[in-house]
């Protein structure tokens, strides 16, 4: 087939086609548009606001990763910026919190004594299944 007679048969059949080709033309564009709202800006807008909080929740004692790759301890926050300390040499920069990538280890709240019970019941909670387990194969055997 020759590309001047495929242009003159798709013209041919435009001109055929009347004003409803048209409606379901800018229907599709409305469709399409809808589509990449809800598959790029809601996600986007979800993941903002979840780095929102994030640098909201910051408190003294975090350790903390920035967009820079830089990893330290936060020492001191003020309302737009933190101190991080850095090294041993206990190195101190300052940074906008809008460079925070993320929390690696959020900082003790205080409940110290809850957390030392919690972990003590989650270790002995395992050594009392297998005594049960250990005390009934005995019976079954007897």
């Amino acid at each position: 087939m020759n590309f001047s007679m495929f242009l003159t048969e798709t013209t041919a059949g435009a001109a055929k086609s009347g004003p409803g080709s048209l409606i379901m033309t800018l229907v599709m564009v409305a469709v399409l548009g809808a589509v990449m709202y809800f598959f790029m800006y809601l996600p986007q807008k979800k993941q903002d606001k979840k780095n929102n909080e994030m640098k909201n929740s910051l408190s003294v004692g975090d350790e903390v990763t920035t967009i820079g790759g830089i990893v330290g301890r936060v020492i001191s926050i003020k309302d737009d910026s933190f101190v991080l300390e850095t090294t041993k040499d206990r190195t101190k920069i300052r940074f906008l919190r809008s460079a925070l990538r993320s929390i690696d280890v959020k900082a003790d709240s205080g409940d110290d004594d809850t957390a030392a019970t919690d972990k003590a019941d989650s270790k002995a909670l395992p050594k009392a299944e297998l005594k049960g387990d250990g005390k009934s194969d005995k019976t079954e055997s007897k």
